[in-house]
């Protein structure tokens, strides 16, 4: 069927992109926000995230008319969920962001119409949000009671782009398509079409959302193993960084680079909606998962040993005259992203147990989110050299790996990323 109208629930780091390129394929796109801001901020044709490219591609789909956003849901003739899946009480799955989402367009469904879920999930989640719909449109057919014959069709279509890339990946990466029936499958495909150039794969419903839950935990196992590694060889007195660099001339090995944790809306969630189905048999995917939410607690114990070998070769000063400066809060390189960051975390657990002046060092932002004022200082790479006793790099930037050595030489640092010269610091 051809699809005239698309609509795009969340218009965030996911949907905000995915509407922008539909738009450009000179689609009628009507975004949907619960953010008057953000959707205020798209209507006037800029962006309310960083990304790059974005903004020249929402601004030109405004500015000729094909996207416009909104808060309030509209009639469509494909409804693409994006919104947020964060973990509630004891890591267990909250569902509500898509619940919310799903009665929203359900006033507005009619015959023909197709909702894709996108937010990842856990396993069971489209099927769910598929019972949501059909309990406030008992006027209508859905797939889980009347299959091929059913008026809405209903897919799970996970997104699996990269914050730096959005716009590339979202059109050439394969996607995966996960229909409650096969006739679901197909119309979901040619949404995608419209813009994807990777391949369309198809598959069931409950595998599309398990195979994105499986990339992102199979990426955490490898990070826990890099960080478990980074604090044996603390023990041992070990270089890391020089450690992997050797054994990864394997030609079998390939060990990713150890940090202060893993952040971010995927990698850091996802796993726990595999051990919240299957507690007994996820063991892996749990003890990675712990060892990686340990990794903060490590580093924030390295600095605090840091400002006390500083006292000591410093026996003039006190604690509260001692400023350390964390570099990045972003949760990964080169975006302004703080969504379950780790290093955001470490350095507002550190302002909260020093004394001294705690300053952040993050040039994707302008300005700290309302709930860290007062507890830290946003300064620039170069103040933060200048005015720092203690530099704790947490995040590789851009702009932090082309510091020289010369410049930080004679500053006592805490490198978990491995840019600042890898022998002094693990």
């Amino acid at each position: 069927m051809p699809f005239t109208t698309i609509s795009v629930i969340g218009l965030g780091y996911i949907g905000l992109p995915t509407a922008a390129v539909f738009a450009s394929r000179k689609k009628q796109v009507i975004g949907v926000d619960v953010n008057q801001n953000a959707v205020d901020i798209i209507n006037r044709g800029q962006i309310h995230i960083v990304e790059p490219d974005l903004d020249m591609v929402v601004h030109a789909a405004v500015t000729e008319g094909y996207l416009r956003a909104t808060t309030q849901p509209e009639p469509a003739d494909a409804f693409l969920i994006a919104v947020p899946t964060p973990f509630k009480g004891d890591h267990e799955p909250d569902l509500s962001y898509i619940e919310s989402a799903s009665k929203s367009i359900a006033s507005v469904l009619k015959k023909g119409d197709l909702v894709i879920l996108e937010s990842t999930s856990p396993v069971g989640a489209t099927e769910q949000m598929a019972a949501w719909l059909a309990a406030a449109r008992p006027d209508l057919s859905f797939p889980q009671t009347h299959g091929e014959d059913s008026d809405i069709r209903i897919a799970h279509c996970p997104e699996r782009v990269l914050p730096g890339h959005v716009l590339r990946e979202l059109v050439q990466n394969d996607r995966v398509i996960g229909g409650m029936t096969p006739k679901c499958s197909q119309l979901a495909i040619s949404l995608y079409k419209i813009f994807v150039q990777g391949e369309c794969i198809v598959t069931n419903a409950r595998t599309a959302e398990m195979c994105k839950l499986t990339e992102n935990s199979s990426r955490d196992v490898g990070i826990a193993f890099a960080n478990e590694l980074s604090m044996i060889c603390d023990k041992l007195d070990i270089n890391v960084w020089e450690l992997i660099s050797l054994a990864n001339r394997h030609p079998r090995v390939n060990i990713l680079q150890p940090g202060p944790g893993v952040g971010g809306h995927c990698i850091a969630v996802d796993p726990w909606f595999i051990v919240s189905k299957t507690p007994e048999q996820a063991r892996l995917i749990r003890t990675a998962r712990e060892v990686n939410d340990s990794k903060p607690q490590w580093v924030i114990e390295k600095v605090k040993l840091a400002v006390g070998e500083f006292l000591q070769s410093h026996p003039d000063k006190t604690s509260k005259e001692v400023t350390i400066a964390c570099f990045g809060l972003a949760f990964k390189p080169d975006i302004d992203d703080l969504r379950e960051s780790p290093a955001l975390a470490i350095t507002v657990e550190i302002a909260d147990a020093h004394p001294g002046r705690v300053l952040a060092i993050e040039p994707n932002i302008e300005q700290l989110p309302e709930k860290l004022n007062g507890k830290l200082q946003l300064k620039t790479v170069e103040q933060g050299i200048a005015e720092a006793d203690i530099l704790v790099l947490l995040v590789d930037h851009s702009q932090f790996k082309t510091l020289s050595q010369e410049t930080i030489s004679s500053i006592k640092t805490i490198d978990t990323r491995g840019i600042w010269g890898s022998s002094k610091n693990q």
